[in-house]
């Protein structure tokens, strides 16, 4: 019996985290998936997704890299199918003093959260603007509201995808191309080992579960929604973000932040 081929949906930051359980939903919902991330664990996220039943196309590059988003979208072509969903998760954080950083460093988040994404939305927007129909799911921050003192650069990031998902959003209205923004707050992961900041009071606090994160940006793009916000102490600390001034965001962020923060 030929294989009839299901919807296609694309995760980046595919590996682990809220990614690894949005490409989860997808394949639970009837999608075959391309996922994709920096290291080897792609291949294992997608031996345990095949489980779930979808056809998986595993995809290790570097989406900091032009050429590594290049990468990916030719594999996407090689399918031969339109990507119905697009899940751009990828994602990087990095800690401590700007100053202190080495630019490699914050050259990498910038490269990670912002150029590679917007080039990745671009490339296989233009495919669904053409086709009018997809939908897009950019995962931002609610860090993007305020200004994060020992995670500078990160927060700038966050800032700039969280504008950019309602511009893009604004452009595609009269299409049916559908562009939502995730916007979670401090999650079960491996951000703040990978960005240094197990010492402080953020990398030690109770963060929400990846998969109820991932469930609420889902749910959110399928409904065509423009922005979620992901727990409620998230939506009752952006609420006060957007009255505070941002010395006094700046300063309660410090608090957070900062390197020895945590209980010690």
């Amino acid at each position: 019996m030929a294989y009839v081929a299901k919807p296609l949906a694309v995760v980046t930051g595919a590996s682990t985290g809220i990614g690894l359980e949005l490409a989860r939903i997808a394949a639970q919902r009837g999608y075959d998936l391309v996922i994709a991330a920096d290291e080897p664990r792609i291949d294992e996220a997608a031996h345990t997704l095949r489980g779930l039943g979808a056809n998986v196309t595993a995809v290790e590059a570097d989406l900091a890299q032009l050429e590594g988003v290049d990468e990916l979208y030719e594999n996407i072509l090689t399918l031969g199918r339109p990507v119905d969903l697009l899940m751009a998760n990828a994602g990087i954080g990095l800690g401590h003093a700007f100053l202190d950083q080495e630019v490699e460093a914050w050259q990498r988040v910038v490269d990670t959260n912002i150029i590679g994404t917007v080039y990745l939305i671009q490339r296989i927007g233009r495919d669904m603007r053409d086709r009018d129909s997809g939908r897009i799911l950019i995962t931002g921050s609610i860090a993007g509201f305020m200004p994060g003192s020992f995670q500078a650069v990160y927060n700038g990031t966050k800032a700039f995808l969280n504008s950019f998902s309602f511009a893009l959003r604004n452009e595609l209205k009269d299409t049916d191309v559908t562009v939502t923004c995730l916007m979670p707050g401090a999650t079960e992961t491996e951000f703040f080992a990978r960005a240094g900041m197990l010492d402080t009071k953020v990398g030690q606090d109770e963060k929400d579960d990846p998969a109820e994160v991932a469930a609420t940006g889902f749910d959110a793009m399928m409904n065509g929604e423009g922005d979620v916000v992901s727990g409620w102490k998230n939506k009752l600390q952006t609420a006060a973000a957007n009255v505070m001034p941002a010395g006094m965001l700046a300063e309660q962020h410090r608090k957070m932040a900062e390197p020895g923060s945590g209980k010690h």
